[in-house]
């Protein structure tokens, strides 16, 4: 099997980091009108389930693009049209 390095590869790991950081070092919530409702493990287990989404992704455009150069520019598109579709809703 051959391993490839793809950017939701990048992201997987972030969002695993991003995960594991704030289960041991907490997050906090300034402000909302149920700032207790949040706790940290919250946050930790919807960053684990974006890095669960990412990574299956991964394995699906794995399939579908054999070449790592079309991989990148699909992969890549994706990241940023996620990142446009999350500004404009903001």
């Amino acid at each position: 099997m051959k391993f490839r390095i793809t950017p939701l590869n990048f992201a997987t790991a972030f969002f695993l980091f991003l995960s594991a950081y704030v289960l041991i070092y907490g997050i906090s919530i300034m402000g909302g009108k149920y700032p207790h409702v949040l706790s940290s493990g919250i946050f930790a287990a919807i960053f684990l389930l974006f890095a669960i989404v990412v990574s299956f992704m991964d394995l699906m455009l794995r399939n579908f693009f054999r070449e790592t150069k079309k991989l990148w520019v699909v992969e890549l598109s994706f990241i940023t049209l996620a990142i446009i579709l999350f500004l404009l809703a903001r």
